[in-house]
């Protein structure tokens, strides 16, 4: 069973319980017949793109020779390059080839691992292109950028981070308020509220997930009220009961995660911002 002084990561996922997952036992004719009710995307990702995440095949490299394959590579030899850089020591050289070919990549899940490894790498430079990289046109890539500047430095780059609440995307605004909670931990209960009525269910079971954390009665009558309500999905209203049954000091003080270090099945969703886990 459950501690409910436990702080996890995240909302649990029901299908790691498959016999309670939509769909158990149906037997589909096919694709159109299955309803997928949540924000996923089905790809057409070839055998070896799915495979660019994992870096293995070059983690013996110099650092010299990732930083040619980001420069000059095939998209797979780019993306894993990227990632790759980011096990390296934060040497000028690696950190330029991550600013100038990774983020100024055409391809966006180079820009994505470009900036993920600057986190990884840290610094005043790093995180000074992670705030640039804040304005990028693909949403997943600002999102994982909030969570490089998470990492490097949440307290410098708070202001950053604050503005990022108000992106139009629900991946965006939830990594930084996961950030912001672990930064300011009950100070967060009106950016959590109003993210509690976003049009994302995502994000409303995140926000539902956080205010486990906020000793607050306006958080717990809202919590009440998103457990209740019929209309909202089962995730959704599943994670506000876990969170009604938390200890809100333990919770904050054993929350430590939620914006790096995620995991699931597939390269390209093995981290928090990968399409579709979030």
């Amino acid at each position: 069973m459950r501690d409910p002084d436990e702080a996890t990561d995240g909302p649990t996922d029901p299908r790691v319980d498959p016999e309670k997952s939509p769909g158990f036992g149906e037997d589909p004719d096919g694709l159109e017949d299955i309803e997928v009710s949540r924000d996923v995307t089905i790809g057409e990702a070839t055998p070896r793109e799915l495979q660019a995440t994992d870096i293995t095949p070059v983690a013996g490299d110099p650092a010299e020779e990732k930083i040619l394959d980001l420069r000059d590579g095939d998209i797979v030899e780019r993306r894993r390059a990227a990632l790759a850089l980011g096990e390296e020591c934060p040497t000028e050289a690696v950190l330029a080839a991550l600013v100038e070919f990774g983020l100024g990549d055409t391809d966006s899940d180079v820009r994505q691992f470009a900036v993920e490894a600057l986190g990884q790498v840290g610094g005043d430079r790093a995180g000074e292109a992670a705030v640039r990289t804040l304005d990028d046109p693909d949403p997943w890539v600002r999102a994982e950028a909030v969570v490089a500047l998470d990492r490097i430095d949440r307290e410098r780059y708070e202001s950053h981070i604050e503005a990022a609440i108000s992106d139009e995307h629900h991946a965006v605004k939830r990594n930084a308020a996961v950030s912001l909670f672990k930064l300011r931990g009950e100070d967060t209960l009106d950016i959590l509220l109003e993210q509690s009525y976003d049009d994302s269910e995502r994000l409303r079971e995140w926000a539902a997930h956080l205010l486990a954390g906020i000793d607050d009665e306006r958080a717990e009558r809202r919590l009440h009220e998103i457990a209740d309500d019929d209309s909202e999905p089962q995730v959704v209203r599943s994670t506000a009961a876990r969170s009604l049954e938390a200890d809100p000091g333990p919770f904050r003080r054993k929350f430590t995660g939620g914006t790096e270090n995620d995991s699931a099945d597939l390269p390209g969703e093995s981290r928090l911002n990968r399409r579709p886990d979030l």
